[in-house]
């Protein structure tokens, strides 16, 4: 039996994005913001810290400080995207099954598709532009780290001068002591121990300055004297001065970037073992945001009596394996202990293989069943 519809029906038509799609995805934009703020600020606290003990050390100025941290939240940003999207994905649609929102979707006709749907509007796109990151944003700022610290490193043998404390450069085979620095920059009471090549040298000064000619940098002591020689033996040079300069060397060593810093069209050209698992680490960040996006959506399926939470355990266990297994794959590709093609999909098939199993699940394994018997017998 047919229907006959008028004339002038015209079929209605279906917007691109529902209503529902909206709120699934703005409850997913706020909540992954809110989280990814929240994990990067624990773990760029944490770098903080390295940072501000290299500048203690004079291994970085105060002027590069800032610059180094902001570089290094880009780094831990891109990196903690997957782990972000996968607990905010985790609270927004456990939250949407404790409230019976879920069963009101499932009612109205709605199933997992349309939940797959809302949210890979928001993961798609979050995809392309994490490639983007990972495999040339994130290099860059590790280079400009590595340059700013190797610029750094040329000029520390004078930084971190303070007036009033032990100054130790190079390992402590240089220490640097200023009993006061006038507003001229002029430093006062000034003693200096150097360590090099088994012999000692000590100069004390009534002042000190830095004196820059033609032919380099200075530092010029001032009414002081000077001791030579080595420890253990009687061989001492001892000789007294009105004005004694040092020249502060520079070296022009060359930037040697690790491979996280190397750009990726040197990566793509490349044939080594260890370029190459430097690219199947980076784009690990934006399958990561895939597949645990797929993932994600069957694990959140709580009871009824669960909290908010209920399967954040289980999540945060999935994700912590998933990034063991990763880096242990990368290794092993380093190594050769397992074929390249091995290191790129295993452990994304692995991933891939529990999100249908949690799917199915979902389902029902009765149900699974009988569909692939109707296509069989069909």
């Amino acid at each position: 039996m047919q229907a006959n519809h008028p004339k002038g029906c015209k079929k209605r038509w279906q917007p691109l994005v529902t209503v529902l799609d909206k709120m699934i995805s703005r409850d997913l934009i706020k909540t992954l913001l809110s989280v990814w703020m929240a994990i990067v600020l624990i773990i760029v606290s944490r770098e903080f810290i390295r940072i501000l003990d290299k500048a203690v050390q004079g291994r970085v100025s105060n002027e590069t400080l800032l610059s180094i941290l902001g570089l290094k939240t880009v780094i831990t940003g891109i990196a903690l995207l997957p782990a972000a999207l996968f607990m905010a994905l985790l609270m927004v649609l456990g939250r949407m099954y404790r409230d019976q929102e879920m069963s009101a979707i499932f009612s109205a006709g709605g199933g997992t598709w349309t939940i797959y749907r809302a949210v890979f509007l928001v993961v798609f796109p979050l995809t392309v532009l994490t490639c983007g990151l990972s495999l040339y944003v994130a290099p860059w700022a590790e280079a400009g780290i590595e340059k700013i610290i190797h610029q750094d490193e040329q000029s520390s043998d004078l930084r971190g001068i303070a007036a009033g404390k032990f100054s130790e450069y190079s390992q402590g085979d240089l220490v640097f002591y200023v009993e006061k620095i006038s507003a001229d920059d002029k430093m006062h009471q000034v003693f200096v121990q150097q360590r090099q090549n088994g012999s000692l040298g000590i100069i004390n000064a009534n002042t000190a300055i830095l004196r820059d000619s033609p032919d380099g940098r200075y530092i010029v002591f001032q009414q002081g004297e000077r001791v030579q020689g080595q420890p253990g033996n009687l061989d001492f040079t001892i000789e007294q001065f009105n004005e004694y300069a040092v020249r502060i060397e520079e070296m022009d060593s060359e930037v040697v970037f690790n491979k996280v810093a190397v750009a990726a069209d040197v990566l793509w050209n490349s044939h080594e073992l260890t370029d190459i698992a430097e690219l199947q680490r980076r784009f690990s960040i934006p399958l990561g945001i895939l597949l645990l996006s797929f993932l994600g959506v069957p694990l959140a399926q709580i009871s009824p009596r669960g909290g908010v939470y209920g399967n954040m355990l289980a999540g945060f266990l999935i994700y912590f394996s998933y990034g063991n297994l990763t880096h242990l794959s990368h290794v092993w590709v380093i190594n050769a202990a397992i074929p390249v093609w091995l290191g790129s999909v295993g452990v994304n098939f692995l991933l891939a293989i529990t999100g249908g199993v949690l799917l199915a699940r979902l389902y029902g394994w009765q149900w699974l069943i009988m569909k692939v018997r109707k296509k069989v017998s069909v």
